[in-house]
């Protein structure tokens, strides 16, 4: 069963303007850079960039918990490495992957680039289970 295509799930989301689609095997989240995200340069702010590595690579490894996605995980660390710059109006992407997992943790790399395949940044990631409410 796929999962849902979240839009305006939570406050980031609202904030931002992103899409979390957890619709596939790995999770996927989307925005294009408007003057919202943008530094004093009117470049792409890196905070900007490691919530949509954050956020791709969260769901992935919640993915591999529950096949909707909706298993709940905290970050208990992540590593952005920022390889270029984002200008407005480019259209981002964040996509990750399991690198390997224990019986709560999940190790998770991602990448952040744009539809042409400039790379943004990279991510590594550890991601706990945690219980539902």
């Amino acid at each position: 069963m796929a999962g849902p295509v979240l839009r305006d799930e939570t406050g980031a989301q609202r904030t931002l303007g992103y899409i979390l689609d957890l619709s596939g095997e790995t999770a996927r989240a989307t925005m294009t850079v408007d003057d919202r995200h943008t530094n004093r340069t009117g470049r792409l702010h890196g905070g900007i960039a490691t919530v949509l590595l954050d956020s791709a690579m969260g769901g992935t490894a919640s993915l591999s918990l529950d096949p909707e996605g909706m298993h709940p995980v905290v970050t208990l660390s992540l590593t952005t490495n920022y390889v270029g710059g984002g200008a407005l109006g480019d259209e981002l992407i964040a996509t990750a992957r399991i690198t390997g997992s224990g019986r709560k943790v999940k190790y998770v790399d991602g990448v952040l680039e744009t539809t042409d395949g400039r790379v943004i940044a990279t991510a590594t990631g550890v991601f706990k289970s945690i219980a539902r409410d």
